[in-house]
Formats: C-alpha cells, structure tokens, sequence
C-alpha cells in the first residue's frame, strides 16, 4: 500500500463532472450565505444558495440550488451592523422548512427583527 499524505484538488465534483460530491458519515455544510439586508439586499458570497427573498424586515427565505434531503437540517447564523450590534438568525417556525427553502428571522435580544448589514448563515444536514 501507498500512504496518502497530502490531496490537492482545485474542485471536487461527482462522477458526472458538475453535480457536488455526496458526503457519507460527514457532516458538513450543505449550504451557506453571507449577506447585507440594510436597504437592498445583496448577498455578497454564497453556497448552494441560488436567493434569498426579502420578506420583510428581518424576514428572509434562503432557497437552496440544489434540495435537501428532508427538512431535518439544522440552520444557524449571527449578523450585525458592527461589534455594538450584534443579532440572533434562527428559523422562522411560523413558515414550515422545507427541502427547498428555509424562512430564517434576524432578531436583537429584544427579539425584535431587524435588517442589518452582516448576516451570515450555515445549513448543516
């Protein structure tokens, strides 16, 4: 046998060639996205994310590329406007997850919603 010591690889894919790889007995993020919801949203960098629809303030929906399994995921998220400002992202219970969709809220310890101008969210499955 020949020990493996160091893998370098630019992109990793499925055996199609474009699909991303399925992961057995790792958990690793499934989808994520870093974005500013301070008057027009933009997202400034994701993963597996194809939008994120303003659905008010503090009220977002992050609509997965490519469907989750089942909704039995997990989503956590932290955003802010700076060190002095910081806000809770959780998932929006009143709106169903779904294996296409998740509506988060980003809510100030008065749990009021607000927008603010980082917000960056993880989906782990």
């Amino acid at each position: 046998t020949c020990p493996l010591s160091d893998i370098r690889a630019n992109t990793i894919s499925a055996a199609n060639g474009t699909d991303p790889v399925t992961l057995t007995g790792q958990y690793a993020a499934k989808a994520w996205v870093n974005f500013n919801s301070t008057g027009t949203l933009a997202v400034r960098q994701s993963g597996n994310i194809s939008s994120v629809t303003d659905n008010g303030v503090g009220l977002f929906t992050l609509n997965f590329t490519t469907a989750m399994t089942d909704a039995n995921y997990a989503v956590v998220g932290s955003g802010g406007n700076d060190s002095n400002d910081l806000r809770t992202i959780n998932i929006n219970f009143d709106v169903a997850p779904t294996t296409s969709a998740v509506q988060i809220n980003c809510t100030s310890a008065n749990s009021t919603t607000n927008d603010t101008a980082y917000n960056a969210v993880t989906v782990t499955r």
